[in-house]
């Protein structure tokens, strides 16, 4: 009785890796993120006129440089001839979706700057309406996949275009928040994606932090997003790296 039952929780143990295995991923299949079809156009408007050299593609963070990083905008990016193409809420999946739909049709960018991946962190556990309310599961390795496919299909659209990957922001109170742990398991895959040539990383993430690694309301009140102090920080952090690419 009890090899028996030694037996059968062996092959369960065995059994699970499977069972993940089996698991779709999410952020690499193409879809549309309800609601932000109006966003989604605009963003077509401006490919389309092909004036852009340089865009910001994410999510919620990209999409409040219109917002609270708005300042910040007008005075060190907006003269670049940059355009947002942030979205909140965004997921890597919704990001190919729009890829595939006519965002960086006519454009021909010197550079993108692309930060995306939190949401795939931290949409965890929640119904998610665009895939049938099933409950959404997304790892670090599913994650950095949806990151590469987002690369490969930039190279394709805009082959002249450098791409600069952030690294994605921190969150959570300090080093212990399971979601910042998954952000950085994601950040230190997607470094290697990075060839030094036409498509480099960048981790501004430490000039968000207290030396104990912490993560100040002050920067970020919610523990997520940056207020107009953190997207100076941002700026700031990534500026020299941006107009070297540029060039």
């Amino acid at each position: 009785m009890k090899h028996t039952l030694r037996s059968l929780l062996l092959a369960a143990t065995l059994a699970t890796p499977m069972f993940a295995a089996d698991a779709p991923n999410y952020a690499i299949q193409p879809v549309l993120h309800p609601g932000t079809e109006k966003r989604h156009e605009s963003f077509n408007v401006i490919s389309k006129k092909g004036e852009a050299e340089l865009v910001f593609l994410g999510d919620s963070i990209t999409h409040a440089w219109e917002g609270r990083g708005k300042a910040v905008w007008d005075k060190t990016w907006a003269p670049l001839k940059a355009a947002n193409f942030g979205i909140s809420g965004d997921r890597t999946e919704h990001v190919l979706w729009r890829l595939e739909h006519g965002n960086f049709d006519g454009l021909k960018p010197k550079e993108i700057v692309l930060m995306i991946g939190t949401n795939n962190t931290g949409h965890q556990d929640r119904p998610q309406k665009e895939i049938n309310n099933a409950v959404y599961k997304c790892t670090a390795e599913q994650t950095a996949e949806g990151i590469k496919a987002i690369i490969a299909k930039l190279q394709q659209k805009c082959p002249g275009a450098k791409i600069l990957i952030l690294a994605i922001f921190p969150r959570g109170a300090d080093k212990n928040d399971k979601f910042r742990q998954q952000n950085e398991a994601t950040n230190a895959i997607i470094k290697g994606f990075a060839d030094d040539k036409k498509v480099f990383f960048l981790d501004v993430g430490p000039k968000f932090l207290e030396a104990d690694g912490t993560l100040p309301k002050s920067i970020m009140p919610d523990l997520l997003h940056p207020n107009e102090k953190g997207y100076q920080i941002w700026s700031d952090a990534m500026e020299a790296k941006v107009k070297e690419l540029l060039k």
